[in-house]
């Protein structure tokens, strides 16, 4: 029997994943398919796609429990989600592992006007004019800022334009190469 996802029991384009602060004993791998990869991604987590947590957290898998438990913890506020940690049993060490991914919110990618990712030392240029605050000047459509960095907001990107350093709204920019 070919391999299936544990979260959606879907065997199509399963790639590894790595749960960080594994507990000693556990590896914190899980091979997991594209499509729940991509919904990771997604905050708040979308409760419709979710719902198949609730055969996932009996997997064997220890990280899949803890991928399960973390995902119906953030989607608690759902009454399905509520019955299903009602009845989640996690040994301690695994709810410890689960709670400690908690703790710090999922980051958001940053992503250009036409929804591709953007990474630091990403070039990018402006797709409307844009005045820049403080600074006496508008940052001209077609102006090419090389070597971005993100901040810690994923709406915005800090890059130098006209020999200054500022910061840019994300929704304002596309990809370049």
């Amino acid at each position: 029997m070919a391999d299936l996802c544990p979260l959606c029991e879907s065997g199509t384009d399963l790639s590894e994943i790595t749960l960080e602060a594994a507990p000693a004993g556990e590896t914190g791998r899980v091979m997991i398919c594209t499509s729940c990869q991509s919904e990771m991604l997604i905050t708040p987590p979308r409760s419709t796609y979710w719902r198949i947590l609730t055969a996932a957290m009996w997997h064997e898998n220890s990280a899949v429990k803890v991928i399960a438990y973390r995902y119906l913890k953030q989607l608690s506020q759902q009454s399905w989600a509520q019955e299903a940690l009602d009845m989640f049993y996690l040994e301690d060490h695994l709810k410890d592992w689960a709670e400690a991914g908690l703790l710090r919110a999922p980051q958001t990618p940053t992503r250009d006007s036409n929804g591709a990712l953007l990474c630091a030392g990403d070039n990018v240029t402006l797709i409307k004019d844009l005045p820049v605050k403080g600074a006496g000047f508008t940052a001209k459509r077609g102006t090419r800022v090389r070597g971005i960095s993100l901040t810690d907001n994923p709406e915005h990107i800090e890059g130098r334009v006209n020999g200054q350093r500022i910061v840019l709204v994300a929704a304002f920019l596309k990809k370049t190469a």
